[in-house]
């Protein structure tokens, strides 16, 4: 089997610098009162001062100020034991299957006596030296519409669309024929339970209809395409508020890399994502695998990286996770121990991903600053339809803590913010669901995680990133999906190259539940 080789052990450099594990079991946090083991995250290195560029430009970082000359990164020193083994689990659970049920596909009543109103229309056509630890459709297709037992002789003048059928079937038609090679200019978007009422009204205006489920980019590539293609799109029936911006989703005509509007969804073209990330700091190899080597060659990497993880026909996405903003050894000017990576490092990166269908999540070490004020930093980027973010509470210091003493914790109000800012630029942008991650290892990392809100703009992601041996993992995985909120979440797991004992292969990734639909590698 083919492996990648590892990286060079990372030496430790700086002045009055000391280098400590970080210990935790099972993600669940020693306090004063000794409770619960501990499993090993993050850990810490050494980097070369000056490896990592920083924006003169941004607000939280001072212009033109060099790097500090001292600084700590993410290693293990080579001689060291790097895996802290949990305390046994007195009732152990293996890991658990992913089978899940089929989706349940809707099933179209009876049509009503009298065709309903029309609802409304919608649209018409038209710093310091840095340091990381390692972290980290069913819906029904446009339809020619069915015409019901007694059909109205007449028919829209110019129409060339002839309804076939008596009604609309009992379960969810999964695809009709449009026609030869045209669609209606006008199509109506009506609720499945209002379909067969809308039927021969219809018939009669020569006009196209759409079922939805609700959430509009769902629909199948043929229904997008007959919206796409129409001068003039109405909702008529009430589909939620949300039904506007989504149909302007699908008018812009942007979709995600690979194809579709939603991340994790089933489509008529896959029974899901996964996406597979390399993950580093675009200047070094000392952070990560993306860095070992430029984005063209990191494209390449990363199809032997996914192999094995497209079990079950799962569409793989690959992806690049850049740390963008640094933890720091040292304050800086700003204080904030965090280091701000200049666009220009990353843009090609971001142009690199755009030209080969590859996706980008940026991820933010703030420190002592906040995540809001950090992602805005890169808002440029972020209102990009291939560009998602990741927070990583882990280094998301109090005002009297420094990394590697202490590890960082976000409560669920502080992550909202951004999930509000976010979920407004999808809005605002008219663009395909974008990723938002949160990484955790122990429950003290997020506080009130129950609270993080998941609205449809956003696939929230829990990714568990910690490291050590596979039974600690294990654990860890366990302990953190096994609370009440984590059905709110899509889920994720990292592998590290040289922390993990041994690096989990796809198929014991894959068995995991819940599903896991974000992998990335370090």
């Amino acid at each position: 089997m083919f492996t990648w080789p590892h990286r060079p052990h990372r030496l430790a450099v700086g002045v009055c610098a000391a280098l400590f594990l970080l210990a935790s079991a099972c993600a669940r946090d020693t306090d004063s009162s000794g409770a619960g083991p501990h499993f090993t995250g993050e850990r810490a290195g050494a980097l070369e001062p000056g490896t990592v560029s920083t924006d003169a430009e941004a607000g939280m970082a001072p212009e033109a100020a060099p790097l500090p000359e001292t600084g700590l990164a993410a290693a293990q020193p080579a001689a060291e034991e790097t895996t802290v083994e949990p305390v046994p689990d007195p009732d152990p659970s293996p890991p658990p299957s992913t089978s899940a049920p089929p989706p349940v596909k809707p099933v179209v009543p009876e049509a009503p006596a009298d065709s309903p109103e029309e609802v409304s229309t919608l649209a018409s056509g038209d710093a310091g030296g840095p340091l990381s630890l390692a972290d980290p459709d069913s819906s029904v297709p446009l339809i020619e519409d069915p015409q019901p037992e007694n059909p109205q002789p007449e028919a829209a003048a110019g129409s060339d669309e002839q309804l076939s059928g008596d009604a609309l079937p009992e379960s969810v038609v999964e695809h009709v024929e449009v026609g030869e090679g045209s669609l209606y200019d006008r199509v109506w978007i009506v609720d499945d339970a209002d379909a067969a009422a809308f039927a021969a009204a219809a018939d009669r205006a020569g006009v196209g209809v759409v079922v939805s489920t609700g959430d509009l980019r769902a629909l199948p590539r043929s229904a997008r395409e007959a919206i796409l293609a129409a001068s003039e799109v109405e909702v008529l029936s009430d589909l939620g508020e949300d039904a506007a911006w989504q149909l302007e989703v699908i008018r812009r005509g942007e979709e995600l890399p690979g194809g579709g509007l939603l991340l994790f969804e089933p489509s008529d073209e896959s029974p899901g994502r996964r996406l597979v990330a390399a993950y580093g700091h675009p200047s070094t190899g000392a952070l990560g695998v993306l860095g070992e080597q430029g984005p063209e060659d990191s494209v390449e990497r990363l199809q032997a990286i996914a192999e094995g993880y497209g079990a079950g026909g799962s569409a793989i996405l690959p992806t690049f996770e850049i740390i963008a903003t640094v933890a720091s050894a040292s304050a800086g000017a700003d204080g904030d121990y965090s280091s701000v990576t200049d666009h220009e490092a990353i843009r090609p990166w971001i142009e690199a991903a755009a030209a080969n269908g590859v996706y980008v999540v940026l991820d933010l070490q703030p420190g002592r600053s906040n995540f809001l004020s950090q992602a805005k930093h890169y808002e440029e980027f972020l209102r990009l339809p291939h560009v998602g973010l990741a927070l990583d509470p882990e280094w998301r210091l109090k005002p009297d803590q420094v990394h590697l003493r202490q590890v960082g914790t976000v409560d669920a109000a502080e992550i909202n913010q951004v999930v509000e800012w976010l979920a407004g630029i999808v809005r605002e942008e008219a663009l395909p669901q974008k990723l938002l991650i949160v990484h955790q290892f122990r429950f003290s990392m997020i506080t009130n995680r129950e609270l993080i809100e998941t609205p449809p703009e956003l696939a929230v992601l829990i990714h568990m990133d910690g490291q050590g041996s596979l039974g600690a993992k294990y654990n860890t995985w366990n302990t953190l999906t096994g609370e009440p909120d984590a059905d709110r979440f899509y889920w994720g797991w990292k592998n590290f190259y040289d922390e993990d004992s041994p690096m989990a292969t796809p198929e014991q990734v894959l068995e995991l539940s819940p599903e896991i639909v974000f992998v990335s590698f370090q």
